[in-house]
């Protein structure tokens, strides 16, 4: 499924990559999803994982982005210079910004992280990917909004899809 199919009052669940790619302008139809959740056309939700990754994707974006570390290795570089870290401001707006997008942000529990684990063992996926879908089943939702196409093959959701990425 596409972004495009995704029904009006759908609910569903947005993973960060459709976040950062909507906050560094690479996909319109990223844009487009985020403002038909802020809109109320649809009930978008994710959870406080996804956050935190968007925030320090973006934050590592925004650093580069700025020239303040080089590509590479950004994390590291960050994690030794605070002085930079405390430059930035860009990502924390745009972090900020989910809020009033009309996307309600569910916390982690400890019984999500349990059955995060048993998703994981079943898929193979990595942790945030795993606890992502824990909190979809928790919360309910079977659609996640992703531009990730390897969590298609969890049998429990239905994936939807940018196109104007490649």
């Amino acid at each position: 499924m596409t972004f495009d199919a995704i029904e009006e009052g759908s609910t569903l669940f947005v993973d960060a990559n459709v976040f950062v790619y909507h906050f560094t302008g690479v996909s319109p139809q990223c844009t487009s999803l985020l403002s038909r959740c802020e809109a109320s056309e649809l009930r978008g939700s994710t959870s406080a994982v996804i956050v935190a990754e968007v925030c320090h994707r973006v934050m590592m974006i925004e650093a580069v982005e700025r020239k303040l570390v080089s590509a590479g290795n950004v994390a590291r570089k960050l994690a030794r210079r605070p002085e930079v870290v405390r430059q930035l401001a860009t990502y924390e707006a745009n972090v900020e910004a989910i809020g009033l997008m009309g996307i309600d942000v569910t916390p982690l529990t400890g019984g999500t992280v349990v059955q995060g684990l048993r998703i994981q063992k079943r898929y193979g996926f990595l942790t945030n990917d795993s606890l992502l879908l824990a909190t979809m089943l928790h919360q309910g939702v079977r659609l996640l909004a992703s531009a990730d196409r390897r969590l298609v093959s969890a049998r429990e959701i239905e994936v939807a899809v940018p196109t104007d990425l490649r």
